[in-house]
C-alpha cells in the first residue's frame, strides 16, 4: 500500500512505526507527535482566530495530535486547492478527507439519506425556493446567470448543495459557506460531516444532543424538533441533562445513562445489542416524506443504496432493540399499532383520494406548477399537515399529531380542497373545449365517488344511521356521567 502524503511529510525520521501503519487510519488514530505544519497553523490562529484554536484546543484531535494541517491539507490538482503560507491546502474538509481516519463512519454515512440530501434541487421543494419565491438576482462568479437568495440562504444550507469553485480556487459565495448535510464536493465526495459534528471541537457530545438534529428538522413540514420537545421524552431529557454522560466516549442506552433518550439514542447511538451507525436509516420502518408513506427499502432502491436490501421489519426489529431499554415488549408492540393505524388513516381517508382527485384535475388546471390554488392546497395538506400527523404519532407527540396534523389536513380537504375541486368541474362542465369537458365530469364522478366513500358520508349528512345512533348514545353517556 501506498503510503499517504500525511504520513510521509508529517514527521521525521523517528516515525518508522507511524509509516507502517495502514491507511486509511482506525477510528482513535493518534499522531505520536504534532506536525511542523500544525504547529505553525496553530502559531498564527492562536492569535487571528482565537475561538477556533480554543474550540479546536478542546477537542479529541488535539489530544491525538491531529490539528489544521491534516484535516484541511490537499494537492495542487484539487480543485478547491490554494497556496497558503507555503502549504497547499483547502477550506473545506469533506467525507472523503475525515475517511482517512474514520473510514466506517464515512462508510455508513456514504449510505444514508443524509448524505443524499442534496438530492432536494430536483424536487418541488426548490422549485419553491428558486421559482415561486425567488428570482435570478443573486449574482456571482459561479452563477453569472443569477440564482435565488431564497434557495442560497434556506433550502440549501440544510440540504446542502453543489460545491462550485471559482477561477480563483475559493469557493463561490452563493454555495459557500454550506455545511448541508448532503453538500455535494468539489472532491465528488457528498455530504459534510461538520453539519452534526460542528467544527472545531467536533464534540460528540454535541452531536448526540436534539438541538443538533434540529437544526435542519425543524418548522411546518418535519417538526421534530418541536415533536420531540412536546414528548415525553424531550420532557424527561430537558429534566436530567445533567444526567445524560453526554460525553461519555461508549454511551450506551441503559448502561451509561437511562434518564432518558435523544434523537441520536433511537437512531443512530449504540446499545447493548447494536453497535453505533451513522446511517440513520437503519431503525426507521416508514419513510413519512411522500405524500404517500413508504417502507424506506423503497426509498433507498429510488437513491441505488445498498440498504435497498434492508427489509422494513428488520429495521423495526432494530429500532424496537433500543425501545426495549425503556419499556417492555406490550408497550412497545402497542405503541406501534397506534402508529401504522394513523399511516392507515391518512392514507385511507385522505391521501390516497386527495392524490387520484389531483391528478385527475391537472387538464384543467394551469400548467406551471404553484399557480393554481389548488397546487398550494394540496401541497401544504401533504408536504405540511400530513407529515405533521405522521411524524408526530412516529415520536409520540400528541397535540402535533392531532391538531398540527390530522385537524389540518381535515380542515383543509373539506373546506379547501373539496371546494376548489367543485370550482374546476363547474368552471369546465361545459366548456367549448371537448378535452376539457371530458376531464371535468371525470373529475366529478371521481369527487363524487369519493365523497360518497364512508369516510366522508358525515360531510354530506349521510353517516350510517347505526353509526350516528352509537355516536349520540355514548355522547349521551358522556354528558350524563359528568352532569354534575
Amino acid at each position: 500500500m501506498q503510503i499517504p502524503r500525511i504520513l510521509t511529510s508529517l514527521l521525521g525520521g523517528g516515525a518508522l512505526a507511524l509509516l507502517l501503519t495502514p491507511w486509511p487510519a482506525p477510528a482513535g488514530f493518534t499522531l505520536p507527535e504534532m506536525s511542523a505544519q500544525t504547529k505553525a497553523c496553530a502559531e498564527c490562529h492562536r492569535k487571528e482566530t482565537s475561538a477556533i484554536y480554543a474550540q479546536w484546543g478542546a477537542s479529541k484531535h488535539y489530544r491525538a495530535n491531529i490539528g489544521c494541517y491534516e484535516c484541511h491539507m490537499a494537492v495542487t490538482n484539487d480543485l478547491d486547492a490554494f497556496e497558503h503560507y507555503g502549504q497547499t491546502i483547502s477550506t473545506m474538509v469533506t467525507p472523503k478527507d475525515c475517511g482517512r481516519c474514520h473510514e466506517l463512519e464515512v462508510g455508513e454515512f456514504n449510505a444514508s439519506h443524509h448524505a443524499k440530501a442534496a438530492r432536494i434541487l430536483g424536487s418541488l421543494d426548490n422549485v419553491l425556493a428558486e421559482v415561486v419565491e425567488g428570482n435570478r438576482g443573486f449574482k456571482t462568479p459561479g452563477f453569472p446567470n443569477g440564482t435565488s437568495a431564497a434557495a442560497v440562504s434556506g433550502c440549501w444550507q440544510c440540504h446542502g448543495v453543489e460545491v462550485k469553485i471559482n477561477a480563483n480556487g475559493k469557493p463561490d459565495p452563493a454555495v459557500w459557506p454550506n455545511t448541508g448535510i448532503g453538500r455535494i464536493n468539489p472532491d465528488g465526495s457528498e455530504g459534510s460531516c461538520a453539519a452534526c459534528h460542528a467544527r472545531h471541537e467536533f464534540s460528540a457530545a454535541q452531536a448526540r444532543t436534539p438541538d443538533t438534529c434540529g437544526k435542519c428538522h425543524m418548522g411546518p413540514d418535519h417538526p421534530q424538533i418541536e415533536i420531540f420537545n412536546e414528548s415525553k421524552h424531550g420532557i424527561a431529557y430537558r429534566a436530567h441533562v445533567d444526567k445524560m454522560k453526554l460525553d461519555n466516549p461508549k454511551w450506551i442506552v441503559g448502561e451509561d445513562y437511562s434518564s432518558a433518550p435523544t434523537c441520536s439514542t433511537c437512531h443512530m447511538s449504540a446499545t447493548r445489542n447494536q453497535p453505533v451507525t451513522h446511517d440513520v436509516g437503519l431503525r426507521i420502518s416508514w419513510n413519512n416524506r411522500p405524500e404517500l408513506s413508504i417502507r424506506p427499502e423503497i426509498s433507498d432502491a429510488k437513491l441505488g443504496l445498498a440498504t435497498k436490501d434492508i427489509p422494513w421489519q428488520t429495521r423495526r426489529t432494530n429500532m424496537v432493540d433500543v425501545c426495549l431499554n425503556c419499556h417492555n415488549q406490550l408497550f412497545v408492540d402497542s405503541f406501534y399499532q397506534q402508529y401504522d393505524a394513523i399511516i392507515e388513516l391518512y392514507h385511507e381517508k385522505f391521501a390516497k383520494p386527495g392524490l387520484a382527485l389531483y391528478q385527475a384535475a391537472q387538464p384543467l388546471l394551469r400548467p406551471a406548477q404553484f399557480s393554481n390554488p389548488l397546487d398550494f392546497t394540496w401541497y401544504e395538506i401533504w408536504h405540511h399537515e400530513g407529515r405533521r400527523a405522521r411524524h408526530g404519532a412516529s415520536m409520540m407527540g400528541p397535540d402535533y399529531t392531532h391538531w398540527h396534523g390530522t385537524y389540518e389536513v381535515a380542515k383543509h380537504f373539506y373546506s379547501k380542497y373539496v371546494p376548489e375541486l367543485q370550482e374546476l368541474v363547474e368552471k369546465h362542465a361545459n366548456s367549448t373545449d371537448a378535452a376539457k369537458k371530458e376531464a371535468a365530469a371525470k373529475l366529478s364522478k371521481l369527487l363524487e365517488e369519493a365523497l360518497n366513500h364512508p369516510n366522508h358520508q358525515w360531510y354530506q349528512n349521510r353517516m350510517d344511521p347505526a353509526e350516528k345512533a352509537r355516536r349520540d348514545q355514548e355522547r349521551q353517556e358522556f354528558q350524563k356521567r359528568y352532569a354534575k
